[in-house]
């Protein structure tokens, strides 16, 4: 009988799911849905929503044809999640969602976290939380309690989108210190629940859900959540973690010094240290690793820049109406010199970034001449500016003193583009390692860490390093002066 383990990364493009087989490490199969992008809501200017039953009926599609698609006999013996971070699930005491999950991107609680951060004392901020309360999940909830009495008042349990798909799967509402970290309810200095945030927000400490370990079982699959997915009921949730860790996880990176990165929706490098350091602006992010622990502190710095992939995506559907697939647009990329003839491209229409210190920038190009300039030197323009962000935050993490030579990613988005993968290179002057795995396959290694099917070392097993790049000194130098273009032409208001 073969052995399984599952994995579902829980985007806010797509639902993955993945099989990896316990005895050898490889991936067996996976599958995705939706076919195109999950849209994102935005009823008013910066809000950002999704409806957390479309990411179960999608964990539903996925696993079923994951599922279709096995022959023989086979057993699953465990499941791992990896999460869109920072959206805030609302449901009532028949663990029925009350409002769309106020998701990542979105903009509203920006005033309430500087706010908090001004009054509770950035110093105080950034030594319990490593973080301002800035615009995530605990800011969120301050928000609906201030705007949306009606609902608040029928919160029962608040979650984040992988406890959700956690509850739709086993019937318990629990998370990880990682994620309350997060959510900024994590007081790194008292390894405890953020009292201070808390009761500064005058937040009710009910609604959060009890803490499981990030590896271990956190609940078992329902009869009915079999009935509606094809699962065995029984079925133990091993592992959860948020999508950058994960991603981190997924690229065995655990140990202080080494870095990961992901380009999807969101961008993000993201580096494992053993100590609590923290940007004093807040532009990049400090979270509790996947194997933090009081005996091993380990956390993550987190850079994300909003506008990475989705940007892209917008090119793709709306300025050349899907007349051309990502490979080709990636091709189309590289019949332009480097430069892009000037043209220039500034990714930050998704949201407020907070690498900006929260400023909602808005995205555009510039340097657009009608006579030269085509739909190619507009695509490789993304790709540079893209890569331009990345070095752009980069720099802030090496300001804090993360010494990164080396950069592990997955073969997949972005990172599939040779354009982007040398201006990335080339302009952060760092190593690139591109290897065989996602998410999904990340949150299933996770599964067999927790159920100690595997060791942090086997779990990797399956794992083959795909290309390496290094920066070359012509090309180094040339994006230097572009980038230094980029920059000086950035305008942030």
């Amino acid at each position: 009988m073969e052995k399984l383990l599952l994995g579902l990364d829980i985007g806010s493009s797509s639902i993955k799911a993945s099989l990896i087989n316990t005895s050898t490490g490889n991936l067996v199969t996976s599958a995705s849905s939706p076919e195109q992008e999950m849209k994102i809501d935005s009823p008013k200017k910066g809000w950002a929503e999704q409806h957390p039953e479309t990411w179960w009926q999608h964990v539903k599609i996925s696993i079923k044809k994951l599922l279709d698609v096995l022959s023989g006999d086979y057993e699953i013996d465990g499941i791992g999640i990896s999460y869109q971070m920072h959206g805030l699930v609302m449901v009532d005491k028949n663990k029925e969602v009350i409002y769309p999950s106020i998701i990542w991107c979105d903009s509203r609680a920006v005033e309430t976290g500087n706010k908090a951060f001004k009054e509770l004392g950035e110093k105080h901020c950034l030594k319990k939380y490593l973080n301002s309360p800035g615009n995530f999940t605990a800011s969120k909830l301050k928000w609906v309690k201030d705007n949306l009495p009606d609902v608040y008042s029928k919160i029962y349990k608040i979650m984040l989108p992988g406890d959700y798909i956690a509850m739709k799967l086993s019937g318990n509402i629990n998370t990880t210190v990682s994620g309350l970290s997060e959510g900024i309810f994590w007081d790194f200095e008292k390894m405890s629940i953020a009292d201070g945030l808390i009761n500064y927000y005058d937040i009710d400490k009910n609604f959060l859900a009890d803490i499981v370990p990030t590896f271990g079982e956190q609940g078992r699959v329902t009869k009915g959540a079999s009935e509606e997915t094809g699962l065995k009921e029984g079925i133990p949730v091993f592992y959860r973690a948020g999508d950058q860790p994960n991603n981190a996880l997924s690229l065995n990176v655990l140990n202080p010094g080494e870095v990961a990165a992901t380009a999807g929706t969101s961008g993000v490098i993201y580096g494992v240290a053993d100590k609590n350091i923290y940007d004093k602006k807040s532009r990049v992010n400090t979270f509790a690793h996947v194997n933090y622990s009081k005996e091993n502190p380990n956390v993550g710095v987190l850079l994300c820049i909003n506008g990475t992939g989705i940007q892209y995506s917008w090119l793709k559907h709306n300025m050349f109406d899907n007349k051309y697939s990502y490979n080709e647009m990636n091709n189309m990329a590289g019949e332009i010199e480097p430069g892009s003839g000037g043209v220039l491209c500034y990714p930050f229409g998704n949201g407020a970034e907070r690498v900006f210190e929260n400023k909602d920038i808005q995205a555009h190009f510039r340097g657009i001449n009608f006579n030269i300039h085509d739909k190619s030197d507009i695509i490789r323009a993304a790709q540079e500016g893209i890569a331009f962000s990345f070095k752009y935050g980069f720099d802030i993490m090496k300001n804090i003193g993360m010494d990164i030579k080396v950069i592990k990613a997955g073969d997949a988005n972005l990172f599939r583009s040779r354009i982007f993968k040398e201006v990335f290179v080339n302009t952060c002057n760092v190593e690139l390692e591109i290897y065989n795995t996602d998410g999904s396959q990340g949150a299933a290694r996770g599964a067999g860490i927790g159920a100690g099917i595997f060791t942090p070392v086997s779990a990797f097993n399956g794992l083959t390093l795909v290309e390496k790049l290094s920066p070359d000194e012509k090309l180094s130098a040339a994006y230097k002066n572009i980038y230094n273009y980029w920059l000086e032409n950035l305008r942030i208001e």
